[in-house]
């Protein structure tokens, strides 16, 4: 096969191959990047090249290079302002940690570096006049929608335990099937999730509830008892089940996806907190989805102040609607967005005063005082109790000091 249309990503790369051809090796493009042309509607992101060069031979032909991660044979190409990972064919050893190869060997045989990949779908090479090196039927698997692992499925797990992870987000994210076989593979060997870093299980498993078709995937990551290995989720497999027979209208927002998950294991803002603490989150995370718990509930109640749109902001407004249109609860996102815009003020600093002037003209004097005055006005504006001007707001203060 060869592609009628290079897509402009790769183009822009084209210059690398030609280089690295030009001083007598071989370069390909390899991985998603090239699965995805070929589905032609995804957007290409990470444009990777695999090449018969060494490390020290990629080096030798660019001027501007980084070592990114050269004891596995990856070097960054810098051309003009891209940066393009140059990765040497390899073969790897056994895997201890189920994570990471004990060593690798440098070879000059694309054939044998392609045998490493995890999936068929993905061990796809293009040159860059467009044909396509397809050596384990990987577009007859893209035709037909299938995940399907390269060569022996529990072989491929062993090798990075990760894999499985990855296909159940493949199956959401494409919306594709698992072939039978790397499915019954992963129900098997499910077990060796738990050598794999929170982290990195995290990543995946928030890639397949944004998926397109989260219900497959969520089904196959509870059937095959990879749930088990996860933070908070040991008994939880109903609860996830659920989400899969929800409305199938995607997520965008990671933070939906941890609302959901927090709704339907029942959890409160301390409990949410706690398991997204377990799962490595970051405290921006934890903290707005912790607030969005007790939000949502306000939001399925249908009473929801102009205080709760005010504390909560536009994007964790428009998050936890998400997640209510699931439930059957939610607004349209250009009316909620109507409505937040409808506020009198936005933030703090839009109020009409500040602490210097509540000082020098409402005779307020400095400390703990004139910060709880500014607060009350704050919320009365917010709440229409009160107009966003500064002769009102001055004298509301000083009636507040009597």
């Amino acid at each position: 096969m060869k592609l009628s249309t290079i897509p402009e990503e790769f183009t822009q790369a084209i210059p690398i191959i030609q280089a690295i051809e030009q001083a007598g090796y071989a370069a390909y493009f390899v991985g998603g990047s090239v699965r995805d042309a070929i589905l032609g509607n995804k957007k290409i992101h990470d444009v990777d090249i695999a090449t018969s060069a060494y490390p020290a031979e990629v080096k030798a032909i660019f001027r501007r290079t980084i070592d990114t991660g050269i004891q596995h044979g990856t070097v960054t190409v810098m051309e003009k302002d891209n940066a393009y990972e140059v990765t040497t064919f390899r073969t790897e050893s056994t895997y201890q940690d189920f994570r990471r190869p004990d060593h690798v060997t440098f070879v000059r045989s694309l054939d044998e570096d392609l045998k490493r990949r995890d999936f068929t779908i993905n061990a796809l090479a293009l040159r860059h006049d467009g044909t396509i090196i397809d050596l384990f039927d990987g577009l007859t698997d893209l035709k037909h929608g299938l995940i399907r692992a390269v060569g022996i499925p529990e072989e491929r797990f062993h090798e990075d335990a990760l894999r499985m992870m990855r296909a159940v987000r493949f199956q959401s994210q494409l919306n594709f099937e698992l072939e039978p076989l790397t499915e019954a593979a992963i129900a098997k060997e499910h077990d060796l999730l738990a050598k794999i870093a929170v982290e990195r299980i995290h990543e995946e498993f928030v890639k397949l509830l944004l998926g397109q078709n989260r219900a497959a995937g969520l089904k196959t990551f509870v059937e095959t008892d990879l749930y088990q290995k996860c933070p908070g989720f040991r008994s939880a497999g109903a609860n996830l089940l659920r989400i899969a027979d929800l409305p199938d209208s995607r997520l965008v927002r990671e933070k939906s996806v941890w609302l959901l998950i927090a709704y339907e294991l029942g959890l409160d803002t301390t409990a949410t907190r706690q398991l997204l603490k377990q799962w490595k989150s970051s405290n921006e995370l934890v903290n707005n989805v912790g607030n969005n718990v007790t939000l949502l509930a306000k939001f399925l109640a249908d009473h929801i102040t102009n205080w709760d749109l005010y504390a909560a902001g536009r994007d964790n407004l428009l998050s936890v609607n998400e997640v209510a249109t699931l439930l059957g609860a939610g607004q349209t996102p250009a009316t909620l967005t109507t409505v937040y815009s409808s506020l009198a003020i936005h933030d703090k600093h839009e109020l009409a005063v500040n602490g210097a002037n509540l000082i020098q003209q409402a005779g307020v004097k400095p400390g703990p005082l004139l910060g709880d005055i500014l607060a009350k006005l704050e919320r009365q504006v917010v709440e229409n109790q009160l107009a966003n001007d500064k002769a009102s707001l001055l004298a509301a203060a000083k009636e507040l000091l009597n």
